[in-house]
């Protein structure tokens, strides 16, 4: 069976001397009394739950998968994730980050996602059941009226009911401008909504009393594409009372229709949900849905993020096991790397190419770690802190970074997953090992949420070129800050001059796109995907410049601690190997859109 050991250590690490996430956090009145034992609890405490319950639920589950009743329209989950969630819902996990006056335990937001990566590692399919809630909570806390907090909220927090985000339909995936289901207002003030959503993560399942669907919909003479498309709160039961007194009533009128059969997260019902003049509620203003919407689907594009990320931990500990126990081959210096001539050949981790594979995938984690923590130290920031200036600087970065945590972290952990498993040889694609799961797995998190391409739109789009690389400038100038920092600095010179290095670029070549852009759009779409690489390992080697720095005041100690050594040693793999890929990057976005649009289509 695979293993999973969360990264407390390296965790600590990235909060307590990276980030200062302590600090930070005590500078909102709302974590005022936040302190670093607390942190630490909590992630012990988290790390014991995906250790000793969801992981050892990951291959079976996966083996299992979920079971659809035609005849009910009930979905049955795998062995054991009922009574897992009960305890996930008992020691009050889904509330870590909910307000105390809905029952939730109010901590800052970085430790949800520093749990969501431990799940994620041990078991990406079961925390998707409780994932989106999070989503749906946060949505309705934002734009839900008080009756609509006071009937969801307490039960999203507690995990008494579950929550969903209903907005593909079969005939349009990201453009949502194009869907159809239909919302009629009644008399009382309610909706029937009807339609057919799918892929629709964890739409039915036996884990909770409730389901809580988040759906999209048109009113009556709305206005076409996105600009007429409004949000509803519909439940799988209709809900009687408010608060924690809360029950479920009636039935309403929608139902799983199937769930999909996928390539991965078996263990998650993808589901299609038809609605037939279901009762709903408006959230939010009328035809504005899509902007309360977004409040869930950039939290979800962070999660998925960070579900990359997890899997790319769990890869990287079982390909470093498997390569210090196998025997195969001798090392090609055997004098230099401890070969013992007693046994039959020598571990395989002796092997460049191995380590090579093996510190690909740790790199692509830790600087993940380090990324995915600031991300959500923004989102305390901007829901919390008491100085519109801070809270705003914060949006910024959520809104330039989220589509590069999406694209970025998920594309790393394809490519890290797959390095894991070629290290496993024949026996990473044996179902046993679990590696050919977690890339099946892998796969999936580039897709949904958007694709990475979409990702790639967004960002130079709508993130950079729209405000003429407003964003983008706040963040340069914490590098620039950073780097004035660090100048005089002879033993950190291999760390901030390609840093500076490719900031340079950077600069030159978001001038170059826009320009071109200016007067041909396909430019900018032409060099998306490999701007969002650029602008990615901008950010890596931003925060393992800063990695770096710390480590190098450790290891100038006598006895150094072995973590600080090892994470300069992945730091200058992460430069050295790595962040050369913005070399081709550059080029091929410089390359222009002519090769990709001069065939005509009938000739592909």
């Amino acid at each position: 069976m695979p293993i999973y050991k969360a990264p407390l250590r390296d965790h600590q690490f990235v909060l307590h001397e990276v980030l200062g996430a302590v600090e930070h956090a005590r500078g909102m009145p709302a974590f005022a009394d936040v302190d670093a034992d607390t942190v630490n609890q909590v992630l012990e405490e988290g790390a014991r739950f995906c250790s000793d319950v969801l992981l050892p639920l990951n291959l079976r589950g996966d083996e299992q998968g979920c079971r659809f009743d035609p005849a009910s329209h009930e979905v049955k989950t795998p062995e054991g994730f009922r009574a897992a969630f009960d305890q996930f819902r008992d020691g009050g996990w889904q509330g870590l980050t909910a307000d105390a006056d809905y029952g939730g335990q109010a901590l800052p937001h970085v430790l949800q996602i520093a749990f969501d990566e431990m799940r994620c590692a041990a078991n990406q399919a079961w925390t998707m059941y409780s994932g989106l809630t999070q989503g749906a909570y946060e949505c309705l806390h934002v734009h839900g009226t008080p009756q609509q907090k006071q009937t969801y909220l307490p039960k999203l927090a507690s995990a008494e009911w579950t929550g969903t985000m209903c907005l593909t339909e079969a005939h349009c995936g990201t453009d949502l401008g194009l869907l159809r289901t239909r919302a009629e207002p009644q008399t009382d003030g309610s909706y029937r909504i009807t339609g057919q959503k799918i892929f629709i993560s964890a739409g039915e399942h036996d884990l909770a009393d409730n389901i809580v669907h988040l759906v999209l919909a048109r009113l009556p003479g709305a206005p076409t594409g996105v600009k007429g498309i409004s949000l509803f709160v519909v439940p799988k039961f209709l809900p009687q009372g408010d608060g924690d007194s809360a029950r479920v009533g009636a039935r309403n009128s929608l139902y799983c229709g199937g769930i999909e059969h996928k390539m991965g997260i078996h263990a998650n019902s993808t589901c299609q949900i038809v609605f037939e003049a279901a009762t709903g509620w408006l959230v939010g203003e009328p035809n504005k849905g899509l902007n309360a919407m977004f409040v869930m689907m950039n939290g979800a594009r962070l999660a998925v993020g960070v579900q990359g990320l997890g899997l790319t931990e769990a890869a990287y500990q079982n390909a470093s096991a498997y390569a210090k126990e196998r025997l195969q081959g001798r090392s090609l210096a055997a004098a230099k790397s401890g070969s013992d001539s007693s046994q039959p050949a020598d571990p395989i981790i002796v092997h460049p190419d191995i380590r090579r594979a093996l510190l690909t995938a740790r790199a692509w984690s830790e600087g993940g770690r380090a990324f995915s923590c600031w991300l959500a130290m923004m989102v305390d920031q901007h829901r919390h802190h008491p100085d519109a200036a801070e809270r705003e600087t914060a949006g910024d970065m959520l809104a330039l970074m989220t589509p590069v945590a999406k694209a970025f972290l998920t594309d790393n952990a394809f490519d890290g997953v797959s390095q894991c498993l070629q290290v496993f040889g024949g026996h990473g694609y044996i179902h046993e090992s679990g590696m050919e799961q977690m890339l099946r797995d892998a796969r999936i998190n580039m897709i949904y949420e958007g694709t990475n391409a979409v990702q790639a739109l967004d960002l130079i789009g709508r993130k950079v070129l729209m405000d003429g690389g407003a964003k983008l400038r706040k963040f340069g100038k914490l590098v620039q800050e950073f780097l004035a920092e660090n100048a005089t600095s002879v033993e950190m010179n291999e760390f901030v001059t390609p840093l500076a290095d490719l900031g340079d670029k950077v600069q030159k070549l978001t001038m170059e796109i826009g320009m071109r852009a200016a007067s041909n759009p396909d430019e900018a779409g032409a060099a998306a995907v490999s701007y969002l690489r650029v602008i990615g390992h901008l950010v890596f080697a931003y925060f393992w410049a800063k990695m770096a720095r710390v480590a190098l005041d450790h290891t100038s100690d006598a006895g150094t601690d072995p973590f600080y050594r090892a994470k300069l040693a992945t730091a200058r793999f992460y430069f050295q190997r790595l962040l050369p890929e913005t070399a081709y990057h550059i080029r091929a976005a410089r390359s222009g859109a002519k090769n990709l649009m001069e065939l005509e289509a009938e000739l592909f």
